[in-house]
């Protein structure tokens, strides 16, 4: 008879207050219920987030998110096999707001307490959606991180390489700004560059020329920054079209990066020998169809399967926390009450830490 763990989880490491329970039953994960408050609107005059607003805004929230997620999925705490929440990495101020909550929970019901990674949240993510048996190869890449990892068990990953600067969807977040598109910068640029030339402005492709799977961006957006005002300059201002042309070129830089980045990354994978070969990604930059088509290309060429989880799973969510909760769950990984939070937290403890801290929570 197959075990049925039914978790809580909740999530609040940058701009997204969230809790979700989902239950294992069946060997299949099934989501019960995910509600996700935003912040957009706070932060939008901002032109990022703003760790403070943030915060507070969490602590307002989380207790109204919990309570909708439980009432969405028919239980009460009662119905709990354990309680999971973010513990980092992440904005600190969120992340204390979210494992002091679950804190809370866990002493008043006796309920276990799992501290959870949440890149392993983003990580662990396609073997709910899909089953994805390990070993399997996944991207993150968001507005936060950027990393390419072999996942071998739920407790064990291993970094082939990530973001030395900006992630991709900051350096997204960036250029609009820089050319007066709205926030989140991701949709915008994508909607803009749907009708620009890529070829028109000659953008860098960082580290290309470089050896191993790690990345760089900050330089490909200073890159726009002086073509815009070269443009600027000459013209007097920016068309239409300047900013479609500019946004275009732009986002087939960084789909060029990951996909080199991912080549390289797939013949390192290969060598573990995987029964079933696979390329997973998730994060909010995976719903860009110019970089979703170019990993496809590469995993066509390499004879990998491809995933993708559902947008709203890519994005921050608790449902993945919740999961990553059930992973750990069956592990006998619990926490005690004196769980931290940490702002840092890489998910490969062998290797250096990666350098910088973006605008979306530190790097891992």
């Amino acid at each position: 008879m197959s075990e049925t763990i039914t978790l809580l989880g909740l999530e609040s490491s940058c701009d997204d207050t969230a809790a979700a329970v989902v239950r294992l039953s069946e060997e299949r994960g099934e989501i019960l219920s995910s509600v996700v408050a935003g912040q957009t609107e706070l932060h939008a005059e901002f032109g990022g987030v703003v760790p403070e607003i943030a915060a507070r805004a969490h602590v307002e929230k989380i207790d109204l998110c919990v309570e909708t997620a439980l009432e969405q999925a028919g239980l009460g705490l009662k119905n709990l096999d354990g309680i999971a929440v973010t513990a980092g990495p992440g904005l600190i101020g969120g992340v204390l707001a979210g494992v002091m909550c679950a804190k809370g929970l866990s002493a008043a019901t006796g309920l276990p307490l799992l501290g959870v990674n949440h890149l392993a949240g983003h990580a662990l993510t396609p073997r709910l959606t899909d089953g994805l048996g390990f070993p399997y190869l996944m991207l993150l890449v968001s507005g936060g991180h950027c990393q390419f990892l072999i996942a071998h068990a739920p407790d064990r990953f291993t970094r082939l390489g990530g973001t030395i600067d900006d992630a991709p969807g900051e350096a997204f977040d960036k250029t609009a700004k820089l050319l007066g598109l709205p926030q989140p910068g991701g949709p915008a640029v994508e909607a803009a560059a749907g009708n620009g030339d890529s070829k028109r402005f000659a953008f860098p492709r960082p580290l290309l020329d470089r050896p191993g799977c790690d990345m760089s961006f900050s330089g490909l957006k200073t890159a726009l920054l002086r073509a815009r005002d070269h443009v600027v300059a000459e013209k007097g201002g920016l068309t239409v079209q300047d900013r479609a042309d500019l946004c275009a070129g732009f986002q087939a830089a960084v789909a060029d990066v990951l996909a080199e980045k991912a080549r390289r990354a797939i013949a390192d994978y290969l060598g573990h020998a995987p029964t079933v070969p696979v390329l997973a990604v998730a994060g909010g930059v995976a719903a860009n169809a110019t970089i979703r088509g170019a990993l496809e290309r590469v995993c066509d060429r390499a004879g990998l399967g491809f995933v993708a989880p559902p947008l709203a799973l890519c994005t921050d969510n608790a449902a993945m926390i919740a999961w990553a909760g059930i992973e750990r769950f069956r592990l006998g990984l619990f926490d005690g009450l004196d769980l931290v939070a940490r702002p840092r937290w890489p998910l490969d403890v062998s290797q250096p830490a990666l350098v910088g801290s973006g605008k979306k929570g530190a790097k891992a």
